[in-house]
């Protein structure tokens, strides 16, 4: 057995999705399970390089999970002047993404980012083009594919459960703490579009990889966003006017004539099975897919209701549902991502995630505010390097 050690550079740790789900859960995961196996004898052991804005900070999660306090910096040049870094990954502020990504793909490392990779479809775009043209590899964070509900969901879609796919509703979102009396759970910026937040931008894209992967691509999209809480408080307690969208409502055509229709709100208290739920209805069945679980009704099984509003309910709709089975055992999403990222850049692996299915998402997001503010349904045209 050979060990190779990654050394990777992790933008924007000390944020809640990059600490936890990528670091914590993904990379230090992978170093707990003795590394990643590439089937060959050679065992990846990934090296995190801790960047960020706040040297206590990091100095305090090093410390925390047992890393080498000469891992870690405030200095982006520095860490991509570095030619032992291979990887360059961001979870910091979407705001500025764009740029310290090219600056990552201009030093030759590959590169694995969240959502979106750039605040407008021509910046997504040329990130993309840079990327191939420099020859490095690159991904784009699509955790929900990974869900085990999502993947539950996909096996009943490959095994023909549905018939024709009619029609996809979602519903995602809780309730965010307005900050004052209780600490919001989301940071600040999420509400100022100045600074790239609103949940278009953050949600669309995901919805543009879960339909497209799951029951094609978007063709159109009309939406209605609004911004149900205009003022918030800060992480220093200040108030502030929340400039960008908190709720978007969706509708969206798919490439085989299925219509998506898709709530996202932070500010809606949840009145479901978990924060995320997607109900797909076929002519031969239909599930309900959240995070974790599947429930699907086949049209054998498919009872009669009968609208009478005169008298109660002598059964439970909920229970004539029947769970679909795990089947198999499911990883964190996160991280048998960011698995199959690593063979990719060093076992060649198929990998299809990329800054141009990134881009797929920006093109979304930017299309579904202009379907908003402009009241009509918008084209999605499909894009191409």
């Amino acid at each position: 057995m050979t060990r190779k050690t990654v050394r990777i550079a992790m933008n924007g740790v000390t944020g809640r999705m990059g600490y936890r789900q990528h670091l914590v859960r993904s990379i230090l995961a992978l170093r707990e399970q003795g590394g990643l196996g590439l089937g060959d004898g050679t065992v990846l052991w990934p090296e995190p390089v801790l960047l960020g804005r706040r040297a206590y900070a990091l100095e305090a999660l090093a410390e925390k999970h047992g890393l080498d306090e000469a891992n870690i910096s405030t200095d982006v040049d520095a860490v991509l002047a570095d030619d032992s870094v291979d990887i360059f990954f961001d979870a910091a502020m979407t705001s500025g993404r764009e740029e310290v990504l090219k600056k990552a793909i201009a030093a030759g490392k590959h590169v694995y980012t969240e959502k979106p990779t750039a605040t407008g479809l021509d910046g997504a775009l040329e990130l993309a083009r840079l990327a191939r043209a420099a020859g490095v590899k690159s991904g784009v964070v699509q955790d929900k594919i990974f869900l085990p509900g999502l993947l539950k969901l996909k096996r009943l879609i490959d095994g023909g459960f549905f018939g024709e796919i009619l029609s996809v509703r979602g519903e995602f979102g809780y309730w965010v703490f307005e900050g004052d009396w209780q600490e919001a759970q989301r940071p600040s910026w999420n509400y100022r579009s100045e600074d790239g937040g609103g949940i278009v931008v953050d949600m669309f894209p995901h919805w543009e990889y879960v339909l497209h992967e799951l029951f094609g691509r978007v063709t159109s999209v009309q939406a209605l966003t609004a911004t149900h809480v205009p003022q918030r408080w800060d992480e220093n307690g200040k108030p502030y006017d929340a400039t960008a969208d908190d709720a978007a409502y969706g509708i969206f055509e798919l490439d085989g004539g299925a219509i998506a229709q898709i709530n996202s709100s932070w500010a809606v208290r949840v009145n479901r099975d978990e924060l995320v739920e997607f109900q797909v209805d076929g002519t031969e069945g239909s599930a309900v897919a959240g995070l974790r679980n599947c429930r699907a009704q086949h049209r054998s099984s498919t009872p009669k209701p009968v609208w009478n509003p005169d008298i109660p309910a002598t059964y439970s709709f909920r229970d004539q549902w029947q769970e679909v089975p795990d089947n198999q055992e499911f990883d964190n999403g996160f991280k048998a991502q960011w698995e199959l990222f690593l063979k990719h850049v060093y076992a060649d692996a198929p990998y299809r995630w990329d800054l141009l299915a990134g881009a797929r998402g920006v093109q979304l997001a930017e299309l579904g505010l202009k379907a908003s503010a402009e009241g009509r349904r918008v084209d999605v045209p499909e894009i191409t390097l």
